[in-house]
């Protein structure tokens, strides 16, 4: 995929931005979900609104990207650590919120600062009894590719935070 084409196609997800943040706020009142989760879906929204964070939101295009990888992040760590349709249940976009956000985790790390991007990521923690969903987000493939059996799918958390480690080598090296 060009540059170009990440561009259009991050363009496209950033509207999905504000329905990120009201289903953040809708999942923090649930009490299926754990209070560490419900912790950090507070933060990201908080993240999320403020102006001035890693990438101030001032800056056009960019500045918005951060916010919804780190709601992608998240969302995707909730998913990972209970059940998709809890989320699912409180989603009012268009389409389905695990796609949307494995697309904005594979996405936008190639259109951030290659540094925010290692942060973000490298504070990704896998869990043992996780599906691996924010690993596959990770791979940077294709955003439209065939599933395998769920018990084929690799760890993906681990892949996730494996590959911040590798880049902060590289980069030190």
């Amino acid at each position: 995929m060009s540059k170009l084409e990440l561009k259009s196609r991050m363009k496209n997800l950033l509207m999905f931005l504000p329905n990120m943040v009201i289903l953040c706020c809708k999942l923090m009142v649930d009490k299926r979900v754990p209070r560490t989760e419900r912790a950090l879906l507070a933060g990201a929204v908080i993240y999320a609104i403020i102006p001035f964070d890693f990438i101030p939101d001032m800056i056009p295009f960019v500045g918005q990207v951060d916010d919804l990888f780190l709601i992608s992040l998240t969302l995707l760590r909730l998913i990972d650590r209970t059940d998709a349709t809890v989320v699912r249940e409180h989603w009012r976009g268009g389409g389905d919120i695990v796609q949307l956000a494995e697309s904005v985790a594979t996405i936008a790390p190639l259109l951030m600062p290659k540094r925010i991007a290692r942060v973000l990521i490298a504070r990704v923690k896998p869990t043992a009894e996780g599906s691996g969903l924010i690993m596959t987000a990770a791979k940077f493939e294709p955003v439209l590719v065939e599933t395998r059996e769920p018990e084929q799918q690799p760890d993906r958390l681990g892949r996730l935070a494996d590959m911040g480690k590798k880049r902060r080598r590289s980069k030190s090296a």
